[in-house]
């Protein structure tokens, strides 16, 4: 499993920061044309937008993933045995649950409902589903982590709070 969670974090890194490194790109284009040409550009603010979904969406599966996500750990930390492991085994149901109902499927038909009605974007004229599918993309990518949680939890102990190493001091897309 170690392998696939090596191969899910590669491309998540990659499309966040090629997504990030674009939406900067657009981001420093719009205040160009915008203050110094006068003339503001309607396809990189919608574009940056776009990109700003995707990035917070994904990048909120990535920290998942990398077990950094902001955790609320008193409980267990301060349980011990039998009872450290269902406390973590609700953790990782609720977040399971969560991204089950809400992001996958509540995302999954969201996008089907825009994409059936037709609603494209402004600017860009790109279908709004298409921007709308980050939503179950990132829900079945924090499932995944879920099951490698459950994984870690019954081989290691090693619950969904619990950090392997030290985070690096460079930060997490190192």
């Amino acid at each position: 499993m170690t392998l696939i969670t090596r191969g899910v974090d590669l491309v998540l890194r990659l499309v966040i920061t090629i997504a990030f490194t674009v939406l900067v790109a657009c981001v420093v284009w719009q205040v160009i044309s915008r203050y110094v040409l006068q003339s503001p550009s309607t396809v990189t603010d919608e574009m940056a937008r776009f990109l700003f979904i995707w990035v917070a969406l994904l990048g909120g599966a990535y920290t998942l993933g990398q077990r950094r996500h902001l955790a609320i750990d008193l409980l267990p930390m301060i349980t011990r045995g039998l009872a450290r492991l269902l406390v973590n085994c609700g953790i990782i149901a609720a977040i399971a649950l969560f991204a089950a109902v809400v992001m996958v499927y509540g995302g999954l038909d969201l996008v089907s409902r825009t994409l059936e009605t037709g609603q494209v974007s402004p600017a860009l004229r790109l279908p709004m589903g298409l921007i709308y599918t980050a939503i179950p993309f990132s829900g079945l990518c924090m499932l995944y982590y879920c099951l490698t949680f459950l994984a870690d939890l019954f081989r290691e102990g090693r619950g969904p709070n619990d950090q392997a190493t030290a985070a690096k001091a460079g930060g997490p897309l190192d």
